[in-house]
Protein backbone atom coordinates (compact mmCIF):
# COMPACT_ATOMS: atom_id res chain seq x y z
CA UNK A 1 0.00 0.00 0.00
CA UNK A 2 1.77 3.74 -1.04
CA UNK A 3 1.68 5.96 1.23
CA UNK A 4 -1.90 8.01 1.51
CA UNK A 5 -1.67 11.09 -0.13
CA UNK A 6 -5.86 12.31 0.74
CA UNK A 7 -7.32 14.61 3.31
CA UNK A 8 -7.70 12.12 6.01
CA UNK A 9 -4.23 10.71 5.80
CA UNK A 10 -3.03 9.93 8.97
CA UNK A 11 -6.49 9.05 10.43
CA UNK A 12 -6.64 5.27 11.58
CA UNK A 13 -10.36 3.44 11.11
CA UNK A 14 -11.43 0.20 12.45
CA UNK A 15 -13.88 -1.18 10.29
CA UNK A 16 -16.03 -3.76 11.71
CA UNK A 17 -18.77 -3.48 9.08
CA UNK A 18 -20.19 -5.69 6.86
CA UNK A 19 -22.65 -5.83 3.61
CA UNK A 20 -22.43 -2.36 2.54
CA UNK A 21 -23.68 0.52 4.33
CA UNK A 22 -20.78 0.61 6.83
CA UNK A 23 -18.05 -0.80 3.75
CA UNK A 24 -18.91 1.77 1.14
CA UNK A 25 -18.15 4.55 4.12
CA UNK A 26 -15.32 2.69 5.01
CA UNK A 27 -14.27 2.87 1.80
CA UNK A 28 -14.72 6.38 1.23
CA UNK A 29 -12.45 7.55 3.97
CA UNK A 30 -9.86 4.92 2.95
CA UNK A 31 -9.99 6.78 -0.62
CA UNK A 32 -10.05 10.00 1.33
CA UNK A 33 -6.65 8.88 2.84
CA UNK A 34 -7.45 7.43 5.98
CA UNK A 35 -5.97 3.96 6.84
CA UNK A 36 -8.81 1.44 7.55
CA UNK A 37 -8.17 -2.22 9.17
CA UNK A 38 -11.40 -4.34 7.85
CA UNK A 39 -11.89 -6.63 11.00
CA UNK A 40 -13.72 -9.60 9.89
CA UNK A 41 -14.62 -12.97 11.51
CA UNK A 42 -13.18 -15.81 10.78
CA UNK A 43 -15.73 -16.40 7.85
CA UNK A 44 -15.25 -13.41 6.38
CA UNK A 45 -18.22 -10.50 5.64
CA UNK A 46 -20.44 -12.00 3.92
CA UNK A 47 -20.84 -10.01 0.82
CA UNK A 48 -17.64 -11.75 0.13
CA UNK A 49 -19.87 -14.01 -1.15
CA UNK A 50 -22.66 -12.46 -2.59
CA UNK A 51 -22.15 -11.94 -6.46
CA UNK A 52 -20.15 -13.11 -9.04
CA UNK A 53 -16.79 -14.11 -8.64
CA UNK A 54 -13.72 -15.59 -10.19
CA UNK A 55 -12.33 -17.02 -6.12
CA UNK A 56 -14.85 -17.49 -3.98
CA UNK A 57 -14.69 -14.93 -1.32
CA UNK A 58 -13.48 -12.00 -3.66
CA UNK A 59 -16.96 -11.21 -5.96
CA UNK A 60 -17.23 -8.06 -7.59
CA UNK A 61 -19.64 -6.57 -5.44
CA UNK A 62 -17.25 -7.27 -2.29
CA UNK A 63 -14.55 -5.38 -3.92
CA UNK A 64 -16.50 -2.25 -4.94
CA UNK A 65 -16.32 -1.54 -1.52
CA UNK A 66 -13.41 -2.54 -0.01
CA UNK A 67 -10.10 -1.32 -1.42
CA UNK A 68 -8.19 0.82 0.37
CA UNK A 69 -8.27 -1.98 3.33
CA UNK A 70 -6.05 -4.57 4.99
CA UNK A 71 -7.95 -7.37 6.30
CA UNK A 72 -7.50 -8.93 9.55
CA UNK A 73 -9.82 -11.95 10.66
CA UNK A 74 -10.57 -11.92 14.38
CA UNK A 75 -12.58 -13.96 16.59
CA UNK A 76 -13.88 -11.13 18.94
CA UNK A 77 -15.92 -13.95 21.13
CA UNK A 78 -12.39 -15.32 22.41
CA UNK A 79 -10.64 -13.51 25.21
CA UNK A 80 -7.38 -13.30 22.96
CA UNK A 81 -9.47 -11.64 20.19
CA UNK A 82 -10.66 -8.96 22.40
CA UNK A 83 -7.47 -7.90 23.54
CA UNK A 84 -7.01 -7.60 20.18
CA UNK A 85 -8.92 -5.05 19.44
CA UNK A 86 -8.59 -3.63 22.64
CA UNK A 87 -4.75 -2.39 21.91
CA UNK A 88 -6.17 -1.62 18.22
CA UNK A 89 -8.86 0.56 19.76
CA UNK A 90 -5.88 2.87 21.87
CA UNK A 91 -4.50 3.96 18.82
CA UNK A 92 -7.30 4.76 16.68
CA UNK A 93 -8.97 7.78 15.84
CA UNK A 94 -12.38 6.04 14.01
CA UNK A 95 -14.17 2.75 15.27
CA UNK A 96 -17.06 2.81 12.73
CA UNK A 97 -19.60 -0.77 13.17
CA UNK A 98 -22.36 -1.87 12.16
CA UNK A 99 -22.82 -4.54 14.85
CA UNK A 100 -25.81 -4.00 16.40
CA UNK A 101 -25.25 -1.49 19.60
CA UNK A 102 -26.48 -4.34 22.09
CA UNK A 103 -24.75 -7.31 20.61
CA UNK A 104 -21.60 -5.17 20.06
CA UNK A 105 -21.62 -4.15 24.12
CA UNK A 106 -21.90 -7.63 24.96
CA UNK A 107 -18.51 -8.60 23.94
CA UNK A 108 -17.44 -5.61 25.94
CA UNK A 109 -17.15 -2.98 23.18
CA UNK A 110 -19.66 -0.59 23.46
CA UNK A 111 -19.08 3.41 23.39
CA UNK A 112 -18.62 3.79 27.21
CA UNK A 113 -16.16 0.89 27.10
CA UNK A 114 -14.42 1.92 24.06
CA UNK A 115 -14.10 5.29 25.24
CA UNK A 116 -12.33 4.26 28.83
CA UNK A 117 -10.05 2.78 26.41
CA UNK A 118 -9.49 5.59 24.31
CA UNK A 119 -10.99 8.96 24.66
CA UNK A 120 -10.27 10.80 21.50
CA UNK A 121 -12.35 7.64 19.64
CA UNK A 122 -14.94 8.54 17.25
CA UNK A 123 -17.33 5.44 17.86
CA UNK A 124 -19.62 5.17 14.70
CA UNK A 125 -22.28 3.53 15.02
CA UNK A 126 -24.23 2.54 11.56
CA UNK A 127 -27.94 1.75 12.89
CA UNK A 128 -30.79 0.19 11.26
CA UNK A 129 -33.38 2.27 13.67
CA UNK A 130 -32.65 5.01 16.30
CA UNK A 131 -31.19 3.66 19.34
CA UNK A 132 -33.51 5.77 21.77
CA UNK A 133 -37.03 4.60 19.66
CA UNK A 134 -38.77 1.12 19.91
CA UNK A 135 -37.22 -0.66 16.57
CA UNK A 136 -33.85 0.03 18.16
CA UNK A 137 -32.91 -3.33 18.23
CA UNK A 138 -34.63 -4.62 14.94
CA UNK A 139 -32.82 -6.11 11.61
CA UNK A 140 -32.45 -3.60 9.02
CA UNK A 141 -31.92 -4.09 5.40
CA UNK A 142 -32.52 -2.01 2.27
CA UNK A 143 -35.94 -3.39 1.15
CA UNK A 144 -37.31 -2.57 5.18
CA UNK A 145 -36.14 0.45 5.06
CA UNK A 146 -37.38 1.50 1.74
CA UNK A 147 -40.31 0.23 2.92
CA UNK A 148 -40.73 1.90 6.74
CA UNK A 149 -39.50 5.07 5.26
CA UNK A 150 -42.36 5.97 2.63
CA UNK A 151 -39.46 5.86 -0.04
CA UNK A 152 -41.20 2.42 -1.43
CA UNK A 153 -44.49 4.36 -1.68
CA UNK A 154 -43.30 7.38 -2.85
CA UNK A 155 -41.53 5.67 -6.02
CA UNK A 156 -44.76 3.82 -6.58
CA UNK A 157 -47.48 4.56 -5.39
CA UNK A 158 -49.42 4.36 -1.70
CA UNK A 159 -51.77 1.63 -3.43
CA UNK A 160 -48.66 -0.65 -5.15
CA UNK A 161 -45.40 0.81 -3.42
CA UNK A 162 -42.15 -0.03 -5.94
CA UNK A 163 -38.53 -0.83 -4.46
CA UNK A 164 -35.67 1.14 -6.57
CA UNK A 165 -33.51 -1.60 -8.18
CA UNK A 166 -30.37 -0.30 -6.13
CA UNK A 167 -29.37 0.01 -2.71
CA UNK A 168 -30.03 3.28 -2.18
CA UNK A 169 -30.76 3.17 1.39
CA UNK A 170 -27.15 1.43 2.16
CA UNK A 171 -25.38 3.82 -0.20
CA UNK A 172 -26.95 7.06 0.66
CA UNK A 173 -26.47 6.02 4.69
CA UNK A 174 -22.82 4.97 4.12
CA UNK A 175 -22.26 8.86 2.53
CA UNK A 176 -23.73 10.15 5.33
CA UNK A 177 -22.18 8.60 7.82
CA UNK A 178 -18.79 9.84 5.90
CA UNK A 179 -20.10 12.92 6.53
CA UNK A 180 -21.05 12.79 10.27
CA UNK A 181 -16.87 11.19 10.65
CA UNK A 182 -15.40 13.48 9.21
CA UNK A 183 -17.25 16.41 11.29
CA UNK A 184 -16.93 14.76 14.38
CA UNK A 185 -13.18 14.44 13.46
CA UNK A 186 -13.37 18.52 13.14
CA UNK A 187 -14.61 18.59 16.65
CA UNK A 188 -11.90 16.72 18.18
CA UNK A 189 -9.43 18.47 16.49
CA UNK A 190 -10.40 21.84 18.39
CA UNK A 191 -11.27 19.96 21.53
CA UNK A 192 -9.28 16.89 21.98
CA UNK A 193 -12.91 14.74 22.43
CA UNK A 194 -13.91 12.24 21.39
CA UNK A 195 -18.09 10.93 20.79
CA UNK A 196 -20.04 8.60 19.31
CA UNK A 197 -21.41 9.36 16.12
CA UNK A 198 -25.18 7.39 15.13
CA UNK A 199 -26.70 7.30 11.70
CA UNK A 200 -29.83 5.05 11.56
CA UNK A 201 -31.10 4.27 7.88
CA UNK A 202 -34.84 5.14 8.81
CA UNK A 203 -33.89 8.20 10.21
CA UNK A 204 -31.69 9.09 7.55
CA UNK A 205 -33.92 7.94 4.62
CA UNK A 206 -36.75 9.13 5.47
CA UNK A 207 -35.02 12.96 5.72
CA UNK A 208 -33.48 12.28 2.75
CA UNK A 209 -37.50 11.56 1.36
CA UNK A 210 -39.06 14.29 3.15
CA UNK A 211 -37.31 17.02 0.74
CA UNK A 212 -39.92 16.81 -2.28
CA UNK A 213 -42.18 14.39 -1.74
CA UNK A 214 -44.17 15.65 1.38
CA UNK A 215 -45.49 18.28 -1.23
CA UNK A 216 -48.52 19.59 0.21
CA UNK A 217 -47.66 18.12 3.97
CA UNK A 218 -44.87 19.89 4.28
CA UNK A 219 -47.72 22.35 5.79
CA UNK A 220 -49.52 21.54 9.32
CA UNK A 221 -52.56 21.22 8.27
CA UNK A 222 -51.50 19.52 4.37
CA UNK A 223 -52.23 22.16 1.72
CA UNK A 224 -52.60 19.17 -0.44
CA UNK A 225 -51.57 15.40 -1.71
CA UNK A 226 -48.34 14.22 -0.53
CA UNK A 227 -45.14 13.45 -3.61
CA UNK A 228 -43.76 15.75 -6.26
CA UNK A 229 -46.30 14.82 -9.29
CA UNK A 230 -43.26 15.96 -11.64
CA UNK A 231 -41.14 12.88 -10.28
CA UNK A 232 -44.24 10.71 -10.94
CA UNK A 233 -44.71 12.43 -14.91
CA UNK A 234 -40.68 12.03 -15.72
CA UNK A 235 -39.79 9.49 -17.91
CA UNK A 236 -37.26 8.54 -21.14
CA UNK A 237 -38.69 9.31 -24.12
CA UNK A 238 -38.46 7.16 -27.44
CA UNK A 239 -36.43 8.68 -30.45
CA UNK A 240 -36.29 7.23 -34.01
CA UNK A 241 -33.34 5.00 -32.95
CA UNK A 242 -33.24 4.78 -29.27
CA UNK A 243 -34.01 6.86 -26.03
CA UNK A 244 -33.68 10.21 -24.69
CA UNK A 245 -33.88 12.59 -21.68
CA UNK A 246 -34.44 15.92 -22.42
CA UNK A 247 -35.76 18.75 -19.54
CA UNK A 248 -36.19 21.92 -20.56
CA UNK A 249 -36.59 23.80 -16.76
CA UNK A 250 -37.61 27.73 -17.09
CA UNK A 251 -40.00 28.68 -18.68
CA UNK A 252 -37.44 30.09 -21.07
CA UNK A 253 -36.29 27.39 -21.77
CA UNK A 254 -39.49 25.91 -22.36
CA UNK A 255 -40.64 28.52 -25.11
CA UNK A 256 -37.56 28.41 -26.68
CA UNK A 257 -37.85 24.11 -26.89
CA UNK A 258 -41.57 24.60 -28.33
CA UNK A 259 -40.15 27.34 -30.78
CA UNK A 260 -37.27 25.03 -32.02
CA UNK A 261 -39.09 21.97 -32.50
CA UNK A 262 -42.00 23.79 -34.17
CA UNK A 263 -44.56 23.85 -31.86
CA UNK A 264 -44.87 27.29 -30.44
CA UNK A 265 -48.59 26.77 -29.90
CA UNK A 266 -47.80 24.74 -27.01
CA UNK A 267 -46.55 27.51 -25.07
CA UNK A 268 -49.34 29.01 -24.37
CA UNK A 269 -51.64 26.07 -24.59
CA UNK A 270 -49.56 24.55 -21.49
CA UNK A 271 -48.78 27.95 -19.87
CA UNK A 272 -44.82 27.06 -20.02
CA UNK A 273 -43.66 30.40 -18.63
CA UNK A 274 -45.11 30.22 -15.21
CA UNK A 275 -43.87 27.60 -12.40
CA UNK A 276 -46.72 26.92 -10.97
CA UNK A 277 -49.02 27.01 -14.28
CA UNK A 278 -46.68 24.34 -15.90
CA UNK A 279 -46.47 22.49 -12.68
CA UNK A 280 -50.35 21.78 -13.16
CA UNK A 281 -49.91 20.57 -16.57
CA UNK A 282 -46.68 18.62 -16.55
CA UNK A 283 -48.44 15.31 -17.53
CA UNK A 284 -49.57 16.65 -20.76
CA UNK A 285 -46.48 18.76 -21.51
CA UNK A 286 -44.52 15.22 -21.12
CA UNK A 287 -46.67 13.59 -23.27
CA UNK A 288 -46.06 15.80 -25.92
CA UNK A 289 -42.92 15.21 -25.52
CA UNK A 290 -42.83 11.83 -25.82
CA UNK A 291 -45.11 12.65 -29.15
CA UNK A 292 -42.57 14.66 -30.86
CA UNK A 293 -39.31 13.02 -29.62
CA UNK A 294 -40.09 10.28 -31.70
CA UNK A 295 -39.47 12.42 -34.62
CA UNK A 296 -35.81 13.05 -34.67
CA UNK A 297 -33.02 10.41 -33.71
CA UNK A 298 -31.04 10.64 -30.52
CA UNK A 299 -28.16 12.14 -32.44
CA UNK A 300 -30.55 14.81 -33.77
CA UNK A 301 -31.82 15.27 -30.59
CA UNK A 302 -28.15 15.69 -29.06
CA UNK A 303 -27.40 18.17 -31.82
CA UNK A 304 -30.56 20.44 -31.61
CA UNK A 305 -30.75 20.28 -27.68
CA UNK A 306 -27.13 21.28 -27.40
CA UNK A 307 -27.69 24.30 -29.51
CA UNK A 308 -30.62 25.69 -27.77
CA UNK A 309 -28.97 24.94 -23.96
CA UNK A 310 -32.06 22.80 -23.01
CA UNK A 311 -30.66 20.22 -20.51
CA UNK A 312 -30.65 16.47 -22.07
CA UNK A 313 -28.70 13.08 -22.44
CA UNK A 314 -28.97 9.72 -24.21
CA UNK A 315 -29.03 6.72 -22.00
CA UNK A 316 -26.03 5.14 -21.39
CA UNK A 317 -26.53 1.33 -20.87
CA UNK A 318 -24.91 -0.41 -17.84
CA UNK A 319 -23.01 -2.55 -19.78
CA UNK A 320 -21.10 0.02 -21.71
CA UNK A 321 -20.87 2.93 -19.01
CA UNK A 322 -17.03 3.02 -19.01
CA UNK A 323 -17.64 4.45 -22.75
CA UNK A 324 -20.28 7.11 -22.05
CA UNK A 325 -18.35 10.01 -23.45
CA UNK A 326 -17.90 12.18 -20.21
CA UNK A 327 -17.32 8.99 -18.04
CA UNK A 328 -14.69 8.06 -20.40
CA UNK A 329 -12.86 11.47 -20.66
CA UNK A 330 -12.39 11.27 -17.39
CA UNK A 331 -11.48 8.35 -16.56
CA UNK A 332 -14.29 7.48 -14.10
CA UNK A 333 -14.38 3.65 -14.61
CA UNK A 334 -10.48 2.11 -13.64
CA UNK A 335 -9.27 -0.92 -15.25
CA UNK A 336 -7.03 -2.33 -11.78
CA UNK A 337 -4.87 -5.44 -11.86
CA UNK A 338 -5.33 -7.42 -8.61
CA UNK A 339 -2.92 -9.69 -7.40
CA UNK A 340 -5.18 -12.26 -7.18
CA UNK A 341 -8.75 -11.79 -8.70
CA UNK A 342 -6.85 -10.15 -12.32
CA UNK A 343 -8.13 -7.64 -13.65
CA UNK A 344 -10.89 -5.52 -12.19
CA UNK A 345 -13.30 -2.43 -12.98
CA UNK A 346 -14.19 -0.05 -10.53
CA UNK A 347 -15.07 3.11 -10.33
CA UNK A 348 -12.46 5.63 -8.97
CA UNK A 349 -12.89 8.04 -6.28
CA UNK A 350 -15.61 11.01 -7.61
CA UNK A 351 -14.76 13.89 -4.85
CA UNK A 352 -12.02 15.84 -6.18
CA UNK A 353 -8.89 17.30 -3.84
CA UNK A 354 -6.97 19.92 -5.68
CA UNK A 355 -4.04 19.56 -2.88
CA UNK A 356 -4.76 16.31 -1.04
CA UNK A 357 -5.79 14.09 -3.68
CA UNK A 358 -7.99 10.88 -3.29
CA UNK A 359 -6.78 7.55 -4.77
CA UNK A 360 -6.73 3.66 -5.14
CA UNK A 361 -3.61 2.89 -2.67
CA UNK A 362 -4.26 -0.87 -2.35
CA UNK A 363 -6.65 -3.17 -3.63
CA UNK A 364 -9.40 -5.61 -1.94
CA UNK A 365 -8.59 -7.36 0.75
CA UNK A 366 -8.34 -11.11 0.67
CA UNK A 367 -9.87 -12.67 3.83
CA UNK A 368 -6.99 -12.55 6.66
CA UNK A 369 -4.54 -11.31 4.00
CA UNK A 370 -3.21 -8.61 6.75
CA UNK A 371 -3.73 -10.36 9.71
CA UNK A 372 0.08 -11.02 10.85
CA UNK A 373 1.41 -7.68 9.61
CA UNK A 374 -1.20 -5.58 12.01
CA UNK A 375 -0.67 -7.72 14.74
CA UNK A 376 3.19 -7.05 14.44
CA UNK A 377 2.22 -3.62 14.52
CA UNK A 378 0.51 -3.72 17.81
CA UNK A 379 2.98 -5.21 19.27
CA UNK A 380 2.26 -8.75 19.36
CA UNK A 381 5.75 -11.07 18.95
CA UNK A 382 5.64 -13.64 16.57
CA UNK A 383 5.09 -15.94 19.65
CA UNK A 384 2.18 -14.77 19.79
CA UNK A 385 0.79 -14.20 16.52
CA UNK A 386 1.77 -17.91 15.62
CA UNK A 387 -0.29 -19.19 18.83
CA UNK A 388 -3.19 -16.90 18.35
CA UNK A 389 -3.49 -18.34 14.41
CA UNK A 390 -3.33 -22.14 16.32
CA UNK A 391 -5.89 -21.17 18.46
CA UNK A 392 -7.83 -19.69 15.44
CA UNK A 393 -8.25 -16.27 17.27
CA UNK A 394 -6.77 -15.05 13.94
CA UNK A 395 -7.43 -16.04 10.16
CA UNK A 396 -4.78 -15.76 8.07
CA UNK A 397 -5.54 -15.86 4.13
CA UNK A 398 -4.51 -18.86 2.14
Amino acid sequence: MSQPSGPLAGITVLDLTSVLYGPYASQTLGDWGAEVIKIEPLTGDTWRYSGQFRNRGMTGQFMAVNRNKRSLALDLKQPDGKSVLQRLIAKADVLLTNIRPAALARLGFGYESCQQINSRLIYAAATGFGQDGPWAARPAFDEVIQASSGFASAMGSDDEPAFVPSLVADKICGLTIVGAVSAALVHRERTGKGQMVEVPMLETITAFNSIEMLGGHAFDPPIGPAGYKRMKERRPVRTKDGWLTMLPYSGDNWCVFFEAVGHPECIEQFAVRDAVSRAKNIDRIYNKMAEIAITRTTAEWEELLLRIDVPHAAFAKITEIAEQPHLKAVGMIATLDHPSEGKIRQARPSARFSDTPAEIRSMPPRLGEHSQAILREAGFTDEDVASMIEKKVVGISD
